[in-house]
C-alpha cells in the first residue's frame, strides 16, 4: 500500500516497508511513484526501489530545518560555479578578468590568505587588472575584515547606486518538487537559449565563462512553441549554483523562473547534490520574495569595491 501520489514527488516522505531485516522505516525524497512501487533518494544520494507489495505505510513529512551554512566555503564555491575567462591566484585568493562582462568575472575575489601583506597583494591585484585593460575591483563580503581593510587603503564603493548582491542558500529538498512546466536540460547552450537569456547581442566572452564549468547544465521552457525563461546549473562538489536565470518579459509572473530553478535542482539531485545557492539584487524585491517562497535564505551579502587609484 501507498499514501503517496504523483504531487508528492520532490518531497521528503517516509516509507515502512518489509525488507530482509523485517520492517524498515526509509526516509528521503520520493523521486518517481509508479503503480509497481516507489523510488525514494536517501540523504547520501543512494535510490532506493520499493515494491508496491512490501510497504506497509507511506506519508509526506515535513522539510528539514534549513542548516547553517559555512560561508567562507560558499564564498569560494560561488566563484567555482562560474569560472572567469581567465583566473590568476595570489595566495589564495582569485584575480579573474573576463574582458568587462559582469563583476564576478571582472574582481578579485579576496578568499583567504593571499601570502602577502594586504598592501603588497593590494599593489599586485592592481598590476593584474591594468595589464587587463580592467578597473581594479574586489568582490567582498559585507562586514568582513578585509572589505575594512581594502576601505582603509582607499578602496570605494563601485556602485554606490546598486543595493546589495544576497547570496542564498538552501537544501534541494527544500526546491525540487516537480515544476509546473516541462524543463529540458541540455549540456550545451543552443542560439535559441542565448537569445531568450540576454536582452541584445550576446557578450563575445560569455559562452567561455558560462559554458567552462566542470560541470554544468542549461534549462529551458518552451510555451507555445517559443523558448521564454531559461536558466544555468552548475555543480561544485554537493553544491548547485543556479545563474542565468530569465524570463521574457512577457510570460513574467508565471511560476516559470521556480519552475526552472526545480528543473534544475531536479537534475542535481541525480548528480549527488544536496545544497543549492543563487545570487540576487535586494532590489529585485519580486526576485527574491519567489525564491524565498522556494526555500531560499540569505547566506551572507556583498558589494564591490574598486581601487581609488586608477
Amino acid at each position: 500500500m501507498s499514501g503517496l501520489g504523483t504531487s508528492d514527488i520532490g518531497h521528503r516522505v517516509v516509507v515502512r516497508h518489509r525488507s530482509k531485516d523485517g520492517l524498515t522505516d526509509l526516509i528521503g525524497v520520493l523521486e518517481d511513484r509508479q503503480p509497481e512501487g516507489l523510488v525514494v533518494r536517501h540523504a547520501d544520494g543512494e535510490r532506493h526501489r520499493i515494491e508496491l507489495t512490501a510497504i506497509t505505510a507511506a506519508k509526506p513529512i515535513p522539510e528539514m530545518p534549513l542548516r547553517a551554512v559555512d560561508v567562507a566555503q560558499l564564498f569560494l564555491t560561488t566563484a567555482l560555479g562560474r569560472p572567469a575567462a581567465t583566473t590568476t591566484y595570489l595566495g589564495e585568493w582569485l584575480l579573474r578578468a573576463s574582458a568587462g562582462w559582469t563583476g564576478r568575472g571582472n574582481s578579485v575575489l579576496p578568499a583567504g590568505d593571499p601570502g602577502l601583506p594586504t598592501a603588497e597583494a593590494v599593489a599586485q591585484v592592481e598590476a593584474f587588472y591594468a595589464g587587463h585593460g580592467l578597473p581594479a575591483q574586489a568582490l567582498v563580503r559585507l562586514g568582513t575584515p578585509i572589505a575594512a581593510e581594502l576601505q582603509t587603503l582607499g578602496w570605494v564603493d563601485a556602485r554606490p547606486a546598486e543595493s546589495d548582491v544576497l547570496v542564498m542558500h538552501t537544501t534541494l529538498d527544500h526546491v525540487n518538487a516537480v515544476p509546473e512546466y516541462d524543463i529540458f536540460i541540455q549540456d550545451r547552450p543552443d542560439d535559441a537559449w542565448y537569445a531568450a537569456a540576454f536582452d541584445g547581442p550576446v557578450p563575445a566572452v560569455a559562452p567561455t565563462v558560462l559554458e567552462s564549468a566542470p560541470k554544468a547544465v542549461f534549462a529551458s521552457i518552451t510555451v507555445d512553441g517559443q523558448l521564454v525563461a531559461v536558466g544555468r546549473g552548475a555543480m561544485t562538489g554537493h553544491w548547485l549554483g543556479v545563474d542565468a536565470v530569465r524570463v521574457l518579459p512577457a510570460y513574467r509572473g508565471r511560476r516559470l523562473a521556480a519552475a526552472v530553478v526545480q528543473g534544475l535542482a531536479r537534475w542535481a539531485g541525480t548528480q549527488g547534490g544536496r545544497r543549492t545557492y543563487l545570487e540576487v539584487l535586494e532590489s529585485n524585491e519580486a526576485a527574491v520574495t519567489a525564491y524565498r517562497r522556494l526555500g531560499y535564505a540569505e547566506a551572507y551579502r556583498y558589494r564591490y569595491l574598486v581601487s581609488s587609484a586608477q
